[in-house]
């Protein structure tokens, strides 16, 4: 049996984990990376990168949609070849893969363990059986993998995760969809703009990452006017039948419907990658889902020489935070026991429909009862909006009754993507609603929605004073 003896064993080598080994390295410890999978890293290979592909070519098919509205005419239809389409986001995603794996690649050979790693005890680790290593400190970064809910393998292998989309050659006729969370509605709506007769299955209904009752109900409203979305579904069977999937369900009026389809995705989320790593042996507390408990500002699992970081945390399953977490785990491995708190950037998530969704800070569900007033907006009359024909959306910005600072946001609506890096910075910096509305706003643009919005709040913010002061 192979045996080495390292100062950091980072375990994963995707976001998270290059960060750590790269940290670690640079603060001048010996480091190995252990990794059992495809290199490439998840928002790569089947995350990010393809979907916003796959996105992009549906955008530009449902584009000519509007034209008539502005008064342009085309004659005969817009085409949508599926193996084009798919040729060129598998294409573009492995240029993408290509440069990661070159990043990989560059890892001196004797620092690259393969293979899948398990705590045998606090300080060591095997690999496959083969290789025991060492360590004074792990970090472990194992990323997660799509959860799929039992009753849905009854559709047998017409079942699939949204990673396998990315590797079709063509377009199927049909797909039903189970999530309507980010990723749901981002593929769900892209396939649907393709040309896919797409059904979509949600639960409780919930859509998107809102918390916000307003805003959930708004998008459901505003999906359900472009897709076959239910988004609280009662599906009563699936079964296979050929090559095709037979779905019954609850219709409308609360009849029985019928459904035949190719795929049945399941876009129900994520779960970390700990099961098999052996964590029992560790040392380390896990919470009921077997995940360990850690501290999300040093990354450090208790009190233990053992951090997690990246989407095996569970915590903010998103790329620019798997980078940071990874740094922070990295740094703080290579420094033990002068462990350090990280200050965290923002809370910044984006859905890439359309409209779009962004969610910042403090959610909605995180305020505290009557300490926070809400300004919104709607960008239903909003100018720029209406000019572009893309009037839908709402905003609500929360702001801190006794700061009146700038706290979160949740919204759908025209570039939200732009509108919520906005709000993130205002929030990082401490921002209040008075400071905010001393930044300038062209006109017309987007952004004086937004502007709308933080007067609202400030209005509000007044009122509240001056019932305090009365």
């Amino acid at each position: 049996m192979n045996r080495i003896d390292t100062d950091v064993a980072v375990i994963g080598a995707g976001t998270a984990g290059l960060a750590a080994y790269r940290a670690a390295i640079a603060a001048g410890r010996r480091a190995v990376i252990i990794e059992a999978g495809p290199h490439g890293t998840t928002c790569a290979r089947v995350g990010c990168m393809p979907s916003k592909l796959l996105i992009a070519a549906a955008e530009a098919a449902h584009a000519p949609s509007r034209w008539a509205e502005f008064g342009l005419r085309l004659d005969g239809e817009v085409k949508v070849d599926g193996r084009a389409v798919m040729a060129r986001v598998k294409r573009e995603r492995d240029r993408f893969v290509g440069f990661v794996l070159e990043g990989v690649e560059a890892i001196p050979e004797a620092d690259h363990v393969r293979g899948r790693a398990r705590f045998v005890d606090g300080r060591t680790l095997d690999v496959d059986g083969r290789t025991r290593v060492r360590f004074g400190r792990a970090v472990i970064a194992t990323g997660s993998s799509p959860s799929i809910p039992p009753f849905l393998r009854a559709a047998g292998d017409r079942l699939i995760v949204n990673d396998d989309i990315f590797d079709w050659d063509d377009l199927p006729r049909s797909v039903a969809i189970f999530g309507p969370g980010v990723i749901g509605l981002e593929l769900g709506q892209a396939l649907h703009r393709l040309g896919v007769d797409v059904r979509m299955f949600g639960r409780d209904g919930h859509v998107g990452p809102f918390s916000d009752p307003a805003l959930r109900a708004y998008a459901v409203r505003t999906f359900q006017r472009e897709l076959a979305l239910d988004a609280d579904a009662e599906v009563r069977s699936i079964e296979r039948d050929g090559d095709q999937v037979v779905l019954r369900h609850r219709g409308p009026g609360g009849g029985e419907v019928t459904a035949r389809v190719d795929y049945v995705v399941a876009a129900t989320g994520r779960a970390p990658n700990v099961r098999g790593l052996g964590l029992e042996h560790a040392s380390i507390a896990l919470d009921a889902r077997g995940v360990p408990v850690f501290d999300r500002h040093t990354m450090q699992c208790g009190t233990a020489p053992i951090f997690i970081a990246g989407d095996a945390n569970d915590d903010l399953p998103l790329l620019h935070e798997a980078a940071d977490e990874g740094r922070i785990a990295g740094e703080n491995a290579a420094r033990f026991p002068d462990v350090r708190p990280a200050p965290r950037r923002t809370p910044l998530g984006i859905v890439f429909s359309e409209p779009q969704i962004a969610v910042v800070g403090a959610r909605h569900a995180d305020l505290a009862p009557g300490g926070c007033v809400t300004g919104a907006v709607s960008f239903e009359n909003q100018g720029r909006s209406r000019v572009m024909l893309r009037n839908q959306g709402l905003l609500h910005v929360y702001a801190d009754v006794a700061t009146g600072r700038i706290v979160g946001a949740e919204m759908i609506g025209p570039d939200a993507e732009h509108i919520g890096h906005l709000l993130a910075w205002a929030i990082q910096s401490e921002m209040t609603v008075a400071r905010a509305l001393e930044m300038p706003f062209y006109h017309p643009v987007v952004e004086e929605g937004l502007r709308t919005a933080l007067r609202d709040a400030q209005a509000k913010l007044e009122a509240a004073a001056t019932r305090a002061a009365a």
